[in-house]
């Protein structure tokens, strides 16, 4: 069974929401990644988010971008990428979903790009800039490989379209829970728990929230309705306060603020 579709089956029922952490892969070197993710883990994450860096992000505010500004201009690759977590592969089995260009996709041929990421051991992914009308190609690649291509809906979708994102939606379904990009802000929409309501009325699939979750507050109230809960930015800054540091060091003050969020996701506050 795939990782993400075991993940959260363990986790419906012990009735706990999924803590998604979003991270950039080679940000600032792969060996943080690596170790940010085993810390992640260990810290209570259930599925990593590992965005691959390109230059030029579609939904991505001003600190994801830093992030893959970073990663790329030390000459990243994606090849690279796929080694590090065919290493991480002997380590953990945790869900990995990337997070990657539909460009780096294409580029390949989707049907390679999907056999290369199983092989490296990720379990899905999102492509942010992938209509739902232009992924049949994508989607019928990624069954025939049990892997899963996870898809967004956002408040402003269309109904018509929504019904189709959702029936085509693989693992989860993310829902962006603002018009606009990622960023850390302030407070959650106030119709975010009547539009994961409404989304649940439409699917059973597990369905993530992301865009804007910063606080273990706000974890913990978006926990309360959704099936997972996606923090990115906020993570990604915490480890830019902390660049001038050993690699150990960062890893343990992100692992650290990442325990907050979890405790809030899972309602531990």
């Amino acid at each position: 069974m795939n990782r993400i579709d075991q993940k959260f089956q363990e986790l419906r029922r012990r009735r706990e929401p999924a803590f998604i952490p979003f991270i950039t892969a080679g940000d600032p070197d792969l060996e943080t990644t690596r170790g940010l993710i085993l810390e992640l883990e260990r810290c209570g994450a259930d599925i990593i988010e590992l965005g691959i860096p390109f230059s030029d992000p579609i939904a991505d505010g001003p600190v994801i971008q830093s992030s893959y500004y970073r990663a790329l201009s030390r000459g990243l690759r994606v090849s690279q990428v796929f080694e590090c977590v065919k290493g991480l592969r002997r380590e953990t089995e945790i869900p990995i979903v990337a997070m990657v260009s539909y460009s780096l996709v294409f580029k390949g041929t989707p049907e390679n790009f999907i056999a290369r990421a199983q092989e490296a051991g990720f379990d899905g992914a999102t492509i942010p800039d992938l209509p739902i009308e232009e992924s049949e190609v994508v989607l019928r690649s990624a069954t025939e490989k049990d892997f899963r291509i996870v898809c967004f809906v956002a408040p402003t979708t269309t109904p018509e379209r929504m019904s189709r994102i959702v029936q085509c939606t693989q693992g989860f379904l993310y829902y962006i829970s603002v018009v606009g990009i990622t960023g850390v802000r302030d407070a959650l929409p106030p119709d975010m728990r009547e539009n994961i309501q409404m989304l649940k009325g439409m699917t059973d699939k597990p369905i993530a929230l992301g865009f804007g979750v910063s606080t273990p507050e706000q974890a913990r109230a978006v926990g309360q309705v959704a099936d997972g809960v996606i923090v990115g930015s906020a993570i990604i800054r915490e480890l830019e306060k902390h660049m001038d540091k050993p690699v150990a060091e960062r890893i343990r003050v992100v692992g650290k603020f990442a325990s907050k969020l979890v405790a809030g996701a899972k309602g531990r506050l």
